[in-house]
């Protein structure tokens, strides 16, 4: 049976399709004759660029999750070059924003290695990337290598069309700023930012006076949320012509900021997110029409450090104040060869090697250290930059007895028991003009074993065991290598290994042969023996285990940006274990309590009544006649279960015992907040 399509069905179906054709007609007719004229105009005015969406930075926290560096959304300004090069004179609207920045308190990128002022001259500490970059210029100019200052500085007066009634620092200003621009379509870099950071006030001001050439670009700066750390935290810059090399593979863009020194360099890899791009549509005014992500940035991950920020921050204040109130009462001038230049302090803990303190004294302000580097770096008596806890040498002085001990007992020279009568001045060779004296002399300690030499530092006693057949140099120096003096800590940041007084090392620095009195010299604690204050805490704590040493990291864990995810989680690692009877550690660790509980021993002025239980050693550091020795303390607590260990070197500090206050500080923090009532979060989590 035949179907026909009812006629009402096919007038309806051809209203409708009618009306649709119409409408689209009159769409089309309004959009291209109508307002034609208008969209394509707007289409001209429009700017689609694609632009790097800078990933943020991981944050930096301490063991319990207080965030020390994190970041904060900042506002950079970029050259639109297309508007800025329309304008009828580009020149002056550079002039005009460089001014605008200065007023304003800000500063604005220029790396031209040319003096600021005539006669123009090409500054003398030129970095290898502006080297680089000025001879890509050159050569891309088809200008000579040999080409002088003033002669570039002519050229570009030319070649930027830069008016001849500027005066030479205008010149130099505009010359710097097109350099800029310019240089980076020589090498094929990214985008010029011109401003970094700038403040709130300046943007407003550029817009309301409508300059124009500009367009602000939001970003990350880093935002530090302590004072304190700053050696360990480090800082990030700007890449420079080694850091393009390292990062290159790794995609970074070659305006990159990356971490510089410290936890911001060496866990660059953590921290550093991978940027993104975005495909971004402008009125040729600077606003912003749409803004199209092609690939999301990704962000870094979180350190949390080993250290506990608290502690940092007690340990800190304790060792300025001290060095403060000791300069004071000097009462020296700056040139005295008596102030304390500087020192050190760290904390670990015994159980797992893991720094817990690091403080070097003096310090600076990690938020103004790039305006304020120069200053800084050309100090070079106090050196302010110089991480001592970790770069820093010194003689261990007495507080290097224990390992003379233990070794003369492994070494079956004497036993735990065994005494020695102290004369006070060992004259075995006295015919030969050697014959050196205890400390004591022209006293005597009288009969001494080993738990008592340690306890009052005899140097007789440490003369004898060290002047025999079997107590030389290599087997003292394996055994001090094996409790970390003289070797790396396995800290991932720069470190100094310091140096184990051996024959090798002083025949290669003074090409003299080794003797038996450098042997007994290295056995109190000088000779050539140079140790770093986290090297004398390692080995406190080693003492403390019973010859357990731990591999030291100042990385406790790593997670991602969000929390959720565990990166990284350290377990403690020993690196050695000094293995010997549990007799020999008992008597040296009886020492070593004596020495801050007895009424004899050194320490006891300030640990005599300590409400935990502290064992100590003090040692000084001789550095020539009419100077001021530099002292050194270490420590650990309680005694009989030893959780934290203390090192503290202050460079003409006096004798060991006067500096042992800055540990007493160290400890009542430690004590005082582990029974505190505060409750905190775990170690690893982010605290609320």
């Amino acid at each position: 049976m035949e179907r026909f399509i009812k006629p009402w069905r096919l007038a309806v179906t051809s209203i409708l399709l009618l009306s649709l054709t119409a409408v689209f007609l009159v769409s089309l007719y309004r959009l291209q004759i109508v307002e034609g004229a208008d969209y394509y105009a707007q289409s001209q005015s429009s700017i689609v660029t694609t632009t790097t969406v800078v990933a943020a930075r991981g944050n930096i926290l301490d063991r319990y999750g207080r965030v020390l560096v994190s970041n904060r959304v900042c506002n950079n300004l970029i050259f639109n070059t297309d508007e800025l090069f329309e304008q009828d004179d580009p020149n002056a609207v550079i002039l005009e924003l460089t001014q605008a920045v200065e007023d304003s308190g800000d500063t604005y990128t220029d790396t031209l290695p040319i003096t600021k002022e005539a006669p123009f001259e090409y500054v003398p500490n030129m970095t290898d990337m502006q080297k680089t970059r000025l001879a890509a210029y050159l050569e891309a100019n088809k200008l000579p290598a040999s080409t002088t200052a003033v002669e570039l500085m002519a050229f570009f007066r030319d070649a930027f069309d830069i008016d001849n009634n500027y005066t030479s620092e205008q010149t130099r200003t505009v010359a710097g700023v097109r350099y800029e621009i310019k240089i980076r379509y020589v090498i094929g870099t990214s985008d010029y930012i011109f401003a970094v950071d700038v403040s709130i006030d300046l943007i407003t001001k550029l817009m309301e006076n409508n300059v124009p050439g500009f367009i602000v670009q939001q970003s990350y700066v880093r935002e530090y949320n302590t004072e304190y750390a700053a050696h360990l935290l480090g800082y990030i810059a700007l890449m420079d012509e080694a850091d393009v090399k390292e990062y290159r593979d790794a995609g970074y863009p070659l305006n990159a900021m990356v971490g510089k020194a410290g936890v911001e360099r060496t866990f660059e890899n953590y921290l550093h997110g991978t940027d993104g791009q975005a495909v971004v549509t402008m009125t040729r005014g600077g606003t912003v029409v749409s803004t199209r992500y092609t690939k999301e940035p990704a962000p870094g991950n979180h350190l949390y450090l080993t250290i506990d920020n608290g502690l940092q921050e007690a340990t800190e204040i304790s060792l300025n104040n001290f060095i403060a109130a000791a300069n004071a009462q000097r009462g020296a001038d700056d040139e005295s060869e008596n102030l304390i230049t500087g020192g050190a302090v760290v904390a670990v803990n015994v159980k797992t090697g893991e720094p817990l303190a690091i403080a070097s004294a003096p310090g600076f302000d990690l938020s103004t250290l790039l305006t304020d580097y120069s200053t800084l770096e050309a100090d070079k008596k106090t050196t302010p930059l110089l991480n001592r806890a970790l770069q820093g040498r010194y003689a261990p002085g007495s507080t290097f007895k224990p390992v003379s001990a233990l070794t003369a007992l492994d070494l079956g020279i004497v036993s735990t028991g065994t005494t020695i009568y102290d004369k006070g001045i060992y004259d075995k060779y006295a015919d030969e003009n050697y014959a050196p004296t205890c400390w004591l002399y022209p006293a005597s300690h009288g009969e001494v074993n080993t738990a008592r030499a340690v306890e009052v530092s005899c140097n007789y006693y440490f003369y004898t065991v060290a002047d025999n057949e079997y107590f030389t140099i290599g087997e003292l120096s394996s055994r001090a290598l094996r409790f970390g003096l003289g070797a790396s800590t396995g800290i991932e940041l720069p470190e100094n290994t310091g140096v184990m007084a051996n024959a090798k090392y002083k025949e290669e620095t003074e090409k003299l042969p080794w003797y038996n009195g450098d042997t007994m010299a290295a056995a109190i604690g000088q000779s050539y023996s140079v140790f770093t204050p986290l090297q004398l805490a390692s080995y406190t704590a080693t003492l403390a285990s019973g010859g357990t040493r731990y591999r030291t990291s100042i990385l406790k864990s790593v997670r991602s940006y969000d929390y959720s995810k565990s990166v990284f989680e350290r377990r403690a690692e020993v690196a050695d274990t000094v293995s010997l009877p549990q007799e020999y550690y008992d008597a040296v660790q009886l020492g070593l309590y004596n020495v801050a509980n007895s009424a004899e021993g050194t320490a006891y002025q300030t640990f005599g009544s300590y409400p935990y239980k502290v064992a100590a050693k003090t040692g000084t550091a001789q550095l020539g006649e009419g100077i001021t020795n530099n002292g050194v303390f270490i420590c650990y607590a309680p005694y009989d279960d030893p959780e934290i260990a203390v090192a503290v070197v202050i460079e003409k500090g006096g004798a060991g015992s006067a500096i042992a206050t800055i540990a007493r500080d160290v400890l009542d923090y430690y004590f005082s907040f582990k029974n505190s009532s505060v409750t905190l979060e775990t170690e690893n989590s982010l605290l609320k």
